[in-house]
This record gives structure tokens, sequence and C-alpha cells, in this order.
């Protein structure tokens, strides 16, 4: 039996799992969803004053099937079960060469090595790889409502690690993390690596290690499919935007919002209300259920997701309006881990990634051939 850890949830509880088609119960009525969210956490009670529910269908109903994050907490998992993909697939890569000051291609990283460096033999010590995930979001790290177990994207390449380090894809111990957590989980060494739908960027690679990049996202507006709102462009002018703290979504609606309201009247504050800015990224979307916000900022890989979820919200716009790459994170100088984790993508790429791909975001995100080329920097 694969070890054990366990924590309690928050209100976005309300909106994860995977709905109707992963074998959810029916959705609750509106009050008894409110009831939930009150006693798992006191902001609903606040919340809840001030609008009513829609009464929108989708994700409600995966309420009694996960336990999600605590905000501004760390919260250990379970392990669940894995599957083990069949080959297929090839990229080719590309060497960048090393520049001291200027940060033209972020997801440039080191050579990929299988030697056991000090990090790599410490893991193999403790037996156990610990990472930090996602828990509530659909097709990437969610748990199944029938099993309980955690499954997607991410969770099939977390385990493809922990295999080639351990031995065994169960050798593994997962750690929610909110999407601002990301980095102080790794810096305080809480986690030995994150696999979150990470993206690489300049102003993280300051403060974390990245591997190569293993998929391409951008950034897209979800929204209710009758909302006027017709993707990142003057339609969100005076409309509330709802992003997840640290996230490149918040960043980019700090250049530019549109005239859209996206920041909370405390925001980062004891008096913080966590209702435009939010811990976890689908919290924004029971704020969008619930109509305190009348838009999502977040990964088009993400959003797909969610409007999978709720039928009746949609990707707005056509396209991602930026281009990012996710990235396997590590602590800065644990260039043993990054280089380990760059071997396990070379395979993955020609193998898992694209029975992964079939597996998990085919139906949400269709048209993707293949994984994104990896980069390596001669430095």
């Amino acid at each position: 039996m694969p070890d054990d850890e366990t924590g309690s949830g928050t209100e976005s509880q309300a909106a994860a799992g995977a709905g109707a088609r992963a074998g959810a119960e029916p959705a609750a009525g509106s009050a008894a969803r409110r009831e939930s969210r009150a006693r798992l956490d006191p902001r609903a009670s606040r919340l809840r004053g001030r609008v009513s529910f829609r009464g929108w269908g989708g994700v409600a109903g995966m309420a009694t099937a996960c336990v999600l994050t605590a905000v501004g907490t760390l919260l250990p998992l379970s392990q669940g079960a894995v599957s083990h993909l069949p080959a297929t697939g090839h990229s080719i890569s590309m060497v960048e060469p090393a520049k001291a000051d200027a940060c033209t291609s972020p997801e440039a990283s080191l050579t990929p090595s299988s030697a056991d460096g000090p990090n790599i033999l410490a893991i193999k010590k403790r037996g156990k790889l610990i990472v930090g995930v996602d828990q509530n979001s659909y097709r990437w790290g969610y748990r199944d409502p029938a099993t309980g177990s955690l499954k997607g994207f991410d969770i099939d390449l977390a385990r493809a690690i922990a295999e080639d380090i351990l031995g065994k894809p169960d050798a593994v111990i997962f750690r929610a993390i909110p999407t601002n957590q990301r980095i102080p989980a790794l810096n305080n060494g809480t986690v030995d690596i994150v696999v979150r739908t990470m993206t690489i960027n300049c102003a993280r690679i300051k403060q974390v290690a990245f591997s190569t990049a293993y998929f391409q996202a951008g950034q897209q507006v979800l929204a209710p499919k009758t909302s006027k709102i017709t993707g990142y462009n003057a339609s969100l002018k005076g409309k509330r935007v709802c992003s997840a703290e640290g996230s490149t979504a918040y960043e980019e609606l700090e250049k530019n919002s549109f005239g859209a309201i996206f920041k909370d009247k405390h925001d980062g504050k004891p008096a913080d209300d966590d209702v435009l800015t939010v811990s976890n990224q689908l919290d924004c979307l029971v704020r969008l259920q619930e109509g305190l916000v009348d838009a999502v900022v977040t990964d088009n890989a993400l959003a797909a997701g969610q409007a999978a979820q709720d039928p009746t919200v949609e990707l707005k716009g056509g396209k991602p309006f930026t281009t990012e790459f996710y990235g396997v994170a590590t602590k800065l100088g644990k260039d043993d881990v990054v280089r380990r984790v760059n071997q396990v993508l070379e395979e993955y790429r020609q193998t898992a990634w694209k029975a992964a791909y079939q597996d998990w975001l085919a139906d949400d995100l269709p048209g993707i051939s293949g994984p994104p080329a990896p980069k390596y920097r001669d430095g």
C-alpha cells in the first residue's frame, strides 16, 4: 500500500472533480452547496450574503468527491493508481548559447543526465519523491470521484519521474499546493519538484529552476456563453475578472486589464476577501458560477477543462493571447534534479506524452500534434 497523507478542503470543493463525464453524483441543490462551502471555509458564508447562486450545473455536483487545498496552506495527498502508457512520438532538441544578462529564452534548460547527484541520492535514500501538484484541475491533476485516486496529465508525468529515479511509479508523495505557494514550497523544502501547470518565464527562473518545456499553453478568457465579453479586449471594461494569485494571468492583467476590475479592495492584506484574486484557480469558476465575477483569465489548458465541466461557459477570443510553456520546477541549485528530469522528458516525449495527451487532453484541447521541442543552454 502506498503512503497516505490527507488534509482538509476549501470552498473550491464546490467546483472540483471530473463532472458528469467522470461518473459524478448529480448536483445537489444550491442551498445545500452553500451550506457545504460555509462549513468548509468561513469565507463562503461572507460571500453568500452578497450574491445568489445562479444554479449552474456542471462541476458543482463534485463537492463530495474531492478534498482540496486550504487557502495559504500546503496539504499533502495520497497516491493513486498509475497507468502505463504506450510509446509514440518524437521531438528534436535545440541548444541555446548561454547569455549573461538577457532573458530571451527562459525555457532553455540544462542538458539531460541520468547521473545520481547529491539531491537525487537524497531522494533515493528517502525512498519517496515528494511532488507538489494540483488536485482540483480537471484533466491535469484531480481526484477521481469513483476511486479517490489522483489522476491527470501532470500526475502521469510525476509518476514517470518517480519511476525513473526510484524504480516504481508509486514511490511518490503528492502534496497539494495553491498556485501562489508553488515557489515557496520548493524553496522551503516542502517538495522536491512541482508538476502543476507551471509556466516558465524570465521572472520565475530567478526564483526556481525549470526543466525543459513539456506543454505549450496560453492565457485566455473564460465567461458564460451568454456574456457579451468577446475575449481579452475592450469588452472587459468595467467587468469583474478573477485570476489566481501568483499566476501569469494576474501578471497579464496588471500589464493591461482593458479597464477590467481585477483586484480586491484590500488585495494582499488581512482584510482581503479573495473574490477577484484567489489562491486556487478553480475558485474563480466558483465565483463565476455564483455571479461574483463576470469572467476568468487563466491558461487555456485549464480553462478548457473547466468548460468541459460546466457547459454554460466557454473560452472567448478564439485563441490564447499569450504563448507559454509548462515546465517541472525544483529549487535553484538542484542541477542534478533538473538534468535527471530532462533525461526523463527526453524519453517521455517519444513514448508516453502522446498517450497521456489522448487520455486526458485531446477531447478538450484537440489538434495538438506533440510536445514542444526541448531547448538546452550550453552553460
